[in-house]
């Protein structure tokens, strides 16, 4: 029985990039597992665990085994009638292929012929050597090395003077032990040895001595003062960062990304409560948090209401006895960059938005599409379109205009200039200070909305005609000009601004028509773009599509919905859950497997203008029948169909079960008469639309 023991390999490099360590270490890890387990090394019992901390990647792998198992290979060598001379002997050409594989003439009696395709070869079987855990290590960690997603290579010449090594920092100590023992792997031109670092300054022993592959997270942890796994550290921050709040009666900002940085930045994460002078408060809260967080990875508190406070929290990576002038560092560190921003909203204050407006006709938008004022005045008319169409409301329409004029303007302001992200936000704050109506600032505020997946609509339905506006301009522009996104490369979020649309018109049920919508954006333009609209429809039935089935409907209650190529986005929801209703009937799978062959029936005839049902024409007791129950559901359903009452619409369908069925036993459709056939296609056709008004019911059959 082959014993096995684990493994541990880590490679203590320079401060690796914060943003991409967490990713860094999960696939340094993964790599180096998958290759193994490809060798045979690795169990199905064996688990991977990876490490990761500023200065180090590393990786635990249990039940990994000392040597492969030896594994028979069945090589092809060539066709017989290439490999084999008309009395069986072997040709030069099978000669020379037997001794690239390491085999001689002798071999050729055991060679097994076997059909390969239409032809019969020769194939050559043998017993392959399994890897040894040095080769397969040493194999390992050149892929996972090879395989990581570096951000950024850099290159560094060892201490040769001569050597270059590429990688995305310096390297400086390589670790490799199999259970007690140093496996003999070199990478980034370091030998593997059984010495690592721990905390540059609190470290109690320099070097750690790794006796064992298991020791590795304990002796970091206790004689190193380096916690070395990311997840482990990112907990421990949590927690200290919950504990600190809680004792102020105050609770951290949630920021899950800001948490990964930090996590990354520090080895022995050390939380500690700072506060700042209160009359930097009076600073918007967006813009004091966002100087907090991007500049100073800190951690603003905010009281109960959510309101910003003056004290935040600093994750050090130190533990001294009197962290008093941590904390004065931090705090004085932080002071400067509030004042700039107060110097930003106090200096922005003193010029109105209005008055900025002219200066986007200098800012370039796209080469294409011109100027931010021509996009601002494409903004406004379809702004107003939409006011007038799919909100009826006179009383919208100025406030919208005054709101779609305005949005752009504070892209000119020293604080989004300074903090890009704050754009609309700090519109709504100038916007107020300008004295402008709230619907109005409101509006400026959210007419990015949504901005990414999650975030919340516009409030009012000023901003949601805004913000409809504004993306309908990204997106027909756009499209008008060619710029269609391609592969994973989107430059203008157009992904983004098509789920923000969708969900616009969903949420809030606007009952206008998607091309409706689109069409009434085009004369904006002028003559700077081609008509976008069918390929634009298909891009965002494309997002809608991907949208529902991430919400849980099955991809058989999508395709029912959406295949009918609605453009009335409002009433998609409510569609899907009368289908999923209608599916959970026992008449439903018969009924969608009638309607998928009545469409198919009815596809031999495409073109064809069917006249009304004849009831004359109606001979065979199973056609009157279901002419007759037909015509009862028809009405039953279109009723409930105006009502919006789609579940309704699609129950009532349930009668038809047995007329149908009995039909398609007893009734021939092409008949040899003429004005038969013509009558019984005409009453499948009137079948067809009543059964597909709500759905495509033929996409739910099996």
């Amino acid at each position: 029985m082959n014993t096995t023991k684990n493994l541990l390999v880590e490679l203590f490099v320079e401060e690796l990039p914060p943003k991409a360590l967490k990713k860094l270490g999960e696939a340094f890890a993964s790599a180096l597992a998958a290759s193994l387990k490809v060798q045979g090394l690795c169990t199905e019992a064996s688990v991977s665990t990876p490490f990761a901390s500023p200065r180090r990647l590393a990786a635990h792998v249990t039940a990994v085994q000392a040597q492969a198992a030896d594994k028979a290979v069945s090589q092809k060598l060539m066709p017989v009638a290439v490999g084999l001379n008309a009395v069986g002997e072997a040709t030069p050409a099978l000669l020379k292929k037997l001794a690239s594989v390491g085999a001689d003439a002798s071999a050729v009696p055991n060679l097994k012929r076997q059909m390969d395709g239409k032809a019969e070869a020769l194939f050559f079987d043998s017993l392959v050597t399994g890897a040894t855990l040095a080769e397969g290590l040493q194999k390992a960690l050149d892929e996972a090395l090879a395989k990581l997603p570096i951000p950024k290579v850099m290159q560094y010449q060892l201490a040769d003077g001569w050597t270059s090594v590429h990688f995305v920092r310096p390297a400086h100590g390589l670790v490799a032990l199999y259970g007690d023992e140093v496996v003999p792997v070199n990478a980034l031109g370091l030998r593997a040895g059984r010495q690592t670092h721990g905390h540059r300054f609190e470290a109690a022993v320099d070097p750690i001595e790794l006796l064992d592959a298991d020791q590795y997270a304990q002796k970091l942890e206790t004689q190193g003062a380096v916690i070395a796994s990311f997840v482990a550290r990112r907990d421990e921050i949590a927690r200290q960062l919950n504990a600190a709040a809680a004792k102020q009666g105050l609770k951290p900002i949630e920021d899950s990304a800001l948490l990964d940085e930090v996590t990354a930045l520090v080895e022995r994460p050390n939380v500690l409560v700072c506060q700042f002078e209160p009359e930097f408060l009076d600073v918007p809260q967006e813009c004091l948090i966002l100087t907090m967080k991007a500049n100073q990875k800190y951690f603003p508190l905010l009281d109960a209401a959510g309101k910003l406070t003056n004290k935040f929290l600093v994750v050090s990576n130190i533990r001294p006895e009197d962290p008093s002038r941590v904390i004065e560092g931090n705090e004085r560190v932080v002071r400067p960059r509030l004042a700039d921003a107060k110097f930003f909203f106090d200096q922005d204050r003193k010029k109105t938005l209005e008055s900025r407006v002219a200066g986007l006709d200098k800012v370039v938008y796209h080469g294409k599409l011109g100027t931010q004022g021509e996009r601002v005045s494409r903004v406004r008319a379809i702004a107003k379109a939409i006011a007038e169409t799919a909100f009826g409301h006179e009383n919208l329409i100025e406030p919208a205009d005054r709101a779609a004029q305005l949005a752009k303007a504070d892209l000119l302001t020293d604080m989004v200039g300074e903090f890009p992200e704050l754009q609309g936000v700090m519109g709504g704050y100038y916007a107020r200070h300008d004295g402008e109506s709230e619907a109005v600032a409101e509006a400026v505020e959210d007419h990015y909305k949504p901005r990414f997946s999650g975030d919340t609509l516009p409030r009012g339905n000023v901003g949601l005609i805004v913000a409809l506006a504004d993306k309908l301009e990204t997106l027909v522009g756009l499209f008008g000009v060619g710029r269609l996104p391609t592969g994973d490369k989107d430059p203008f979020a157009l992904r983004r601004h098509a789920l923000g649309l969708i969900r616009m018109l969903i949420e809030r049920s606007i009952p206008i028509d998607l091309r409706q919508l689109i069409a009434l954006s085009i004369p904006a333009f002028g003559s700077a773009i081609t008509d976008p609209s069918a390929a634009l429809l298909d891009f965002i039935r494309d997002r809608l599509a991907g949208s529902l089935r991430e919400q849980g409907y099955s991809a058989q209650e999508v395709d029912a919905v959406l295949s009918l190529r609605l453009s009335r986005l409002a009433d998609v929801n409510t569609r899907l859950l009368a289908v999923r209703a209608f599916a959970a009937l026992p008449e439903a799978a018969s009924l969608a497997a009638a309607n998928k062959r009545v469409g198919n029936i009815l596809k031999k005839s495409e073109g064809t203008q069917f006249s009304a049902v004849s009831h004359e024409l109606l001979k065979e007791r199973a056609e009157i029948d279901l002419h007759q129950a037909l015509s009862v559901v028809e009405t039953k359903a279109d009723i409930a169909f105006r009502r919006e009452d789609y579940t309704a619409s699609l129950q009532a369908l349930a009668a038809l079960r047995e007329p149908v069925d009995a039909f398609f036993e007893a009734v021939m459709v092409n008949a040899e008469d003429p004005a038969l056939r013509a009558n019984r296609l005409a009453l499948l056709a009137q079948l067809h639309v009543a059964m597909n008004r709500v759905a495509d019911l033929s996409k739910l059959a099996t």
